[in-house]
């Protein structure tokens, strides 16, 4: 099958069960790149090249790829036993209550975000959805157009999720603020998202077994290494973040140090591809030099199932990479745990995000 007629197959089954598809759609890549895996090495051998011999030595891998990230990135602090969630005040909306609140997200630093929470009895499951500002999260921000099929809270909200919304900690994601963390930027996020899944998980509307994470773009990016690198969430949706590194798409920037190229020591021209003149530097530098990619991450995920909800960044192309996690979860005895839908724009739309609804459904309302 041709990548045009794959893409048009998803289109179709999307439009066409709009209302509730089916996840399980999304779990085979097309036929050209099933059991094809690029460039991308095995998760199930160790980086010294021996096999993982069994499910038990699984867990020994995946503590060995956990810790070479640590590694590179930077140790987190010490995680929250209790974070702080204040409710500030509160409004009632179709049918959940709509909190604003203040989160503790690291030591002593309280953000502002949204605790929306479904009318009726729980405990609910829940989604954690970050981004640049919540209120694009909750559907309420003053540029309609930017909020469009970016309310994620909003949506599951209505669909019986309890959601928690917040944005960037220091609120500019181009000038982060890592609050003294010894780690790059997008791993300190990933380490606001293990906090904000403890503050859900002891909430008593939330089902602590049953929680998510969902983000778009630089969301995404934040959704996909808080749900690697912290193994309590039940599963997630990344979309259009850039799955894997690629230095020739501008919209794929691991490079720019406030995700993964942040050094004291160097500074380089932002908003550019890396090149001989403008070099890419900090962990990005070595992860590339090394062999690290972020299939890696991915397989961290496993046994948990993923979706990526795939635009102009993560095209079908991608699936070699997602493969790798496949291998992985088949070793464990699972299948049906790593998906891809695919649209041709980086943007969210109706389809996808009905694929992404589905899932979530699928994985944390059963």
């Amino acid at each position: 099958m041709k990548i045009e007629k794959y893409l048009l197959l998803c289109a179709v089954l999307l439009s066409a069960r709009a209302a509730e598809p089916d996840p399980t759609l999304f779990f085979s890549p097309p036929p050209e790149f099933a059991n094809q895996f690029g460039a991308y090495s095995s998760q199930l051998k160790f980086y010294d090249g021996h096999p993982v011999k069994d499910a038990a030595d699984w867990q020994n891998r995946r503590a060995e790829i956990l810790a070479k990230w640590h590694g590179l990135m930077g140790p987190w602090p010490a995680l929250l036993a209790k974070p702080r969630l204040e409710l500030v005040s509160h409004d009632h909306r179709d049918n959940f209550t709509q909190h604003k609140i203040k989160i503790e997200i690291t030591k002593n630093v309280l953000s502002d975000g949204y605790l929306l929470i479904p009318d009726g009895n729980g405990p609910f499951p829940a989604v954690f959805v970050p981004y640049y500002e919540p209120e694009t999260s909750i559907g309420t921000h003053p540029d309609k157009q930017k909020s469009a099929f970016r309310d994620f809270a909003y949506q599951l909200a209505k669909r019986n999720f309890v959601t928690l919304a917040i944005g960037t900690p220091g609120g500019d994601a181009r000038k982060p603020d890592n609050f003294g963390a010894e780690c790059q930027p997008l791993s300190f996020l990933a380490y606001v998202a293990a906090n904000c899944h403890t503050a859900l998980a002891q909430r008593p509307e939330v089902d602590p077994a049953r929680i998510g994470i969902v983000g778009h773009s630089y969301g995404g990016k934040w959704a996909m290494f808080g749900s690697c690198l912290y193994e309590k969430y039940a599963c997630a949706v990344w979309s259009d973040p850039g799955i894997v590194f690629d230095g020739t798409r501008a919209n794929v920037n691991y490079w720019e140090p406030w995700y993964l190229g942040f050094d004291p020591d160097h500074t380089r021209k932002t908003g550019t591809l890396p090149s001989a003149e403008n070099p890419a530097c900090g962990p990005y530098k070595i992860m590339r030099e090394t062999g690290r990619d972020l299939h890696e991450l991915h397989a961290l995920m496993a046994p948990r199932p993923f979706l990526v909800s795939g635009g102009s960044e993560d095209y079908p192309a991608r699936w070699p990479a997602l493969n790798r996690s496949i291998e992985v979860n088949a070793f464990l005895g699972q299948k049906n745990r790593v998906a891809m839908t695919n649209r041709k724009d980086h943007s969210p739309n109706e389809e996808s995000n009905a694929a992404i609804y589905a899932f979530f459904e699928h994985f944390l309302r059963k």
